[in-house]
């Protein structure tokens, strides 16, 4: 019930800010080229700031007309100003009113230009062989089940949270250690008594709701609010069109950093907190990971807005119901829980250890500053970044449902820090490693890490210019061989290319190694006295080499002999020259 009202507050404060700001808010969008699917060529659309769904209206500040949608407008009010890609105008006219009357009417806002129908939903299979109702993707027209189905998703919903308060048993009550029965102590009065446990010190008490939902609330007046730019996603079949991303990650991670100082320096709120209260936090981030797909999944069916369903209930709850959606057409769930949600919180939980750790010693030992180095360069590659993620699997393709938003809102974050965890309830003496060993490490990371950013960087950029939409932004760190110039590619039979040049000239998953050696180093760096802190290499390991079989399988029927041939050229998968 507590955890229904926090979603009713965050959406209802959202909604109310929104509304607020929306009344004198006119949004002109100039674009200097022919729009897919739109006959204007110098557009100044007047739209409210709901980027889904444009509106066509007369401008109560400009000479545009939707009546003559072919005319190039030009804003005769002294407020508009032109800013990249862009013009905003922010006045208090009550003109503006239309801006707000649009917006709420899009408050259920999965965009519907040139929407289908919403698809019949099939009965359950009784083999785990679905039947998609609507494969509106066209990279993917494939009916089968992942994850072993729905008794494998069903497993996985029960048993990973049990795991997640098993370890935080383990780490904080049994130091770090397994939690074994003790000799003589039944199966049931063991599983009692780490319930008991699990109860004592993760109860979800309203402190931790507060806290936890707090900071989504704000992490979300952030994406609204905060400077940032525009980018496209991959062209979706069903809609017809490219939907537009704001991207304000970089401004949200710099502005989460001070807040998160200030408030601990000026004793508001001590970052260590966050370590003291983290069984509750854990027990609030599980809660809410199943109420919000919930909310998601009944929201979907009920707007009729599900996608590619399968007609089995507890599958489709996994996966999720809806492809993309959206609070008034402006925050996008999906970008949100993506990089501000658990990778802020990992980067905060490491904070809170080195600032704890100098209070109480008076110095920071060498493994917590490698930790909270790696985790906020993490953070920061995401938030500097956040655009090209728009075209990733994740955004297109995987639709909002529990699987991405409990391991966003929970799974990432709460698992992933057991590293952090052990660092934090540990005297350095436990863990300490020799300063050379250190220093090479620190060396090494740094390496895999410019590795990894550069990659990432070249593929999505790649991506970006093969569309049109790159975005040449200067965001820190900015480092070389960022992208490729004239590279080398393959053409396919889908009208894409394959870029075969840079680091994926070397190898076809470089940036999945540089995945695997940092969840290697953040166990490594805790070293060996507790199994928690290599939960995270363990499970990466497994989950990389699934989605890697996964890829290559789809990209070997999606592109045929052009896969072959990327194959050919490169020929090392993880490792160049190799494996």
């Amino acid at each position: 019930m507590k955890g229904s009202l926090l979603a009713l507050l965050f959406i209802s404060t959202q909604a109310v800010m929104v509304t607020a700001k929306l009344h004198k808010l006119c949004w002109c969008e100039y674009n200097g080229r022919k729009a897919s699917g739109d006959t204007q060529t110098a557009c100044t659309k007047y739209r409210n700031r709901n980027t889904g769904n444009a509106q066509w209206d007369k401008c109560p500040d400009c000479s545009y007309d939707a009546g003559a949608p072919n005319t190039l407008a030009t804003c005769s009010s002294a407020g508009w100003h032109l800013g990249g890609d862009e013009w905003a105008y922010y006045c208090g006219q009550t003109a503006h009113l239309v801006c707000l009357v649009v917006s709420l009417m899009a408050i259920h806002s999965e965009p519907k230009l040139r929407r289908e129908a919403p698809p019949q939903r099939a009965s359950a299979p009784k083999q785990p062989k679905p039947v998609l109702v609507d494969d509106a993707a066209d990279t993917d027209s494939r009916a089968e089940y992942e994850f072993g189905g729905p008794l494998g998703v069903g497993a996985m919903m029960v048993g990973f949270p049990l795991l997640m308060w098993y370890m935080f048993v383990g780490a904080v009550c049994y130091d770090g250690k397994l939690p074994l029965p003790s000799d003589g102590q039944s199966l049931p009065d063991f599983v009692a008594h780490l319930a008991s446990l699990a109860y004592t010190h993760a109860f979800p008490h309203p402190k931790a709701w507060a806290i936890y939902w707090t900071f989504l609330v704000l992490e979300g007046l952030g994406y609204l609010y905060l400077p940032g730019v525009y980018g496209k996603g991959k062209y979706l079949p069903h809609l017809g069109q490219q939907l537009p991303y704001y991207c304000s990650g970089i401004w949200s991670w710099y502005i989460t950093i001070a807040a998160a100082l200030a408030l601990h320096f000026s004793g508001l709120f001590r970052l260590h907190t966050l370590l003291d209260e983290f069984g509750p936090l854990m027990s609030v981030a599980i809660l809410s990971g199943f109420l919000v797909a919930a909310v998601a999944y009944v929201s979907a069916l009920a707007r009729g807005a599900q996608h590619r369903m399968t007609g089995n209930p507890v599958y489709d709850y996994f996966m999720g119901a809806e492809l993309n959606p959206r609070l008034l057409g402006w925050l996008d769930f999906k970008m949100f829980f993506e990089v501000r949600i658990p990778w802020y919180t990992l980067f905060l939980l490491s904070l809170g250890t080195a600032l704890k750790q100098y209070e109480e010693l008076g110095y920071v030992s060498g493994e917590v500053c490698f930790i909270l180095m790696a985790h906020a360069l993490y953070a920061n590659a995401c938030a500097k970044g956040e655009e090209l993620i728009i075209t990733s699997w994740d955004i297109y393709y995987e639709k909002w449902g529990f699987m991405l938003i409990f391991w966003n809102l929970a799974g990432v974050p709460l698992t992933y820090c057991h590293c952090t965890i052990y660092l934090a309830n540990h005297h350095p003496s436990e863990y300490h490693w020799n300063r050379g060993v250190l220093a090479a490490w620190f060396a090494a990371y740094l390496f895999a890490y410019w590795v990894w950013d550069t990659g990432n960087s070249q593929k999505n950029m790649f991506r970006a210019m093969e569309r049109g939409t790159e975005l040449n932004r200067k965001t820190f760190p900015q480092l070389p061989w960022k992208y490729v110039k004239n590279p080398q590619i393959i053409r396919t039979k889908t009208g894409d290319n394959i870029l075969c040049d840079g680091w994926y000239g070397k190898a076809r998953k470089i940036h999945y190694t540089c995945d695997w050696f940092f969840a290697f180093s953040w166990g490594l760096i805790t070293g060996f006295n507790s199994p928690f802190p290599w939960f995270y290499s363990i499970f990466f390991t497994a989950m990389i080499i699934h989605r890697a079989k996964r890829d290559i399988e789809r990209c070997r029927e999606r592109y045929g002999e052009a896969w072959k041939e990327y194959e050919r050229r490169v020929p090392y998968l993880f490792i160049p020259y190799v494996f």
